[in-house]
């Protein structure tokens, strides 16, 4: 394997690959973390990548075989720039993906940000990280760097490096505040505030991304989950003006987490239109819909499409809001998942809490309701019972909580959890499958990052994993996947 070596002077630095005779274990161990923060001007030159001839890179954190960076980046730079995070592949993965590679031999995974500006922030994880600029023209940049080493670096540049010796693996930006629009619906004449986070139908979850300024998550699975799994939401395409999602009256929902055993986030969307002639009225209550429908007053579209529509505020209730406001690293998933309930500006912010994807990558989520009511009620969420007739249903997907091993950020007090699916893949939604990773030896416990990961030792006999049964019941969590920082 190869590396990139950096000698850095106060103004420039060059850049040189060289052989590395060195082997790595595929996973890393949590005893070789290490702390990385530092601020520093650096020079572009010419990237060294073939294909970048007329190019300027900065190089940040430098590649070394089995090193991993995570963490957090500031930068102000003379020229607009784009961020490169480059990841170690072989030969067989660079099919169909970008790459980057000075000999053609050693070959690495390219994740190109095309900010194409000259400030800005932004998160991280990789095996090695640049600022490139497409033009010949040098460029000047000042860095922050605040993250994590995770395996032996033979050399990083520009870092002042603190050695945790402890046995756990933290994050940078664990938990996050997401701050998400509400809307206005109705329920028996009273108001309710809810979100909505995804959609079944890709052009509906855009017109609604749109309406709202907020993004709406394609999840085309939730189209087929049992119809005892949703309750309806009915939407208006004409009649009395008001805040619905059409612009006309506010949506009627079926059922509010007062009447638990009714109430479902997913909600199948019904779209009423009013009948020439009739005279225009605004619903209270899903009875008075039905009932207009069946006198030939108005008429239904049964459109099949799903919404995940958690509520936030529903006569005599609400979510329950952290007395712990400060969002921080360390803090806990229990005593609640928002922080703020703003009604003048029609808001809520909850904590995002930071994991991984099938394939490594970062990913978030926050947590709305969960069945049964024991884990729903520690973690301060809507208990909704329906949900669990999604246990052995593709409406759910699996994601992984690890029991032991590595202290950490996941919910139950170790490493963070690792998700079977990503945003825009097409397995993805928001109602997950609990499983529990269980290291037979927790002193053998290494970090994982990927399903494969999982897969590995578990055929190895070195972990174990099972469905999460709390309470001995059927365990659905609702923990729709966001961009935090949109």
């Amino acid at each position: 394997m190869k590396k990139f070596p950096a000698l850095v002077s106060i103004a420039i630095f060059v850049v040189s690959i060289i052989f590395v005779s060195s082997t790595s274990d595929q996973f890393v161990d949590a005893g070789s973390r290490k702390k990385i923060h530092f601020t520093q001007t650096i020079t572009s030159s010419q990237d060294p990548g073939q294909g970048h001839n007329n190019h300027q890179l900065a190089l940040v954190l430098s590649p070394n075989e089995g090193t991993i960076y995570d963490g957090s980046m500031t930068f102000t730079s003379s020229e607009p720039v784009q961020i490169v995070i480059l990841h170690e592949i072989n030969s067989q993965e660079s099919k169909g993906q970008p790459i980057w590679t000075v000999d053609g031999k050693t070959i690495y995974g390219l994740s190109l940000v095309d900010l194409q500006k000259n400030s800005g922030s932004f998160e991280f994880t990789g095996a090695a990280l640049a600022l490139h600029s497409p033009s010949s023209k040098e460029f000047t940049a000042t860095v922050s760097i605040d993250g994590w080493i995770r395996g032996q670096p033979t050399e990083v540049i520009m870092q002042k490096l603190e050695l945790q010796k402890e046995p756990s693996q933290l994050l940078s930006r664990t938990n996050v505040p997401a701050t998400i629009p509400m809307h206005k619906g109705i329920y028996e004449g009273d108001q309710v505030l809810y979100i909505i986070t995804d959609g079944s139908d890709e052009d509906y979850a855009k017109t609604i991304t749109e309406k709202q300024q907020w993004n709406v998550e394609h999840a085309p699975v939730i189209a087929n989950v049992p119809e005892n799994t949703f309750q309806k939401l009915f939407v208006f395409k004409n009649g009395v003006k008001g805040d619905g999602i059409y612009g006309f009256q506010n949506d009627v929902f079926s059922s509010t987490p007062a009447q638990e055993s009714k109430y479902s986030a997913l909600s199948s969307i019904i779209e009423v239109t009013w009948k020439i002639g009739q005279k225009e009225t605004e619903f209270k209550s899903a009875a008075d819909v039905i009932a207009a429908e069946e006198g030939g007053r108005v008429e239904f579209n049964e459109t099949g499409i799903v919404l995940n529509t958690p509520q936030i505020v529903w006569p005599d209730g609400q979510m329950t809001i952290r007395s712990d406001k400060e969002i921080s690293n360390e803090m806990s998933y229990s005593g609640g998942q928002i922080t703020e309930i703003n009604e003048e500006e029609m808001s809520v912010t909850f904590v995002a809490h930071r994991g991984w994807g099938p394939d490594g990558r970062t990913i978030y989520y926050i947590v709305t309701d969960a069945t049964p009511s024991g884990p729903a009620e520690s973690m301060g969420v809507v208990s909704s019972p329906k949900s669990a007739s999604l246990i052995a249903h593709s409406g759910a997907v699996d994601l992984f909580q690890f029991k032991n091993g590595i202290i950490g950020s996941g919910p139950l007090g170790f490493q963070a959890g690792i998700a079977g699916a990503s945003l825009d893949d097409e397995n993805y939604s928001p109602m997950w499958r609990i499983y529990l990773v269980e290291w037979n030896d927790p002193k053998y416990a290494k970090i994982l990052e990927t399903k494969s990961d999982i897969d590995s030792f578990r055929a190895d006999g070195l972990l174990s994993v099972t469905i999460a049964r709390p309470t001995n019941s059927d365990h659905i969590v609702n923990c729709p996947f966001i961009d935090p920082f949109q």
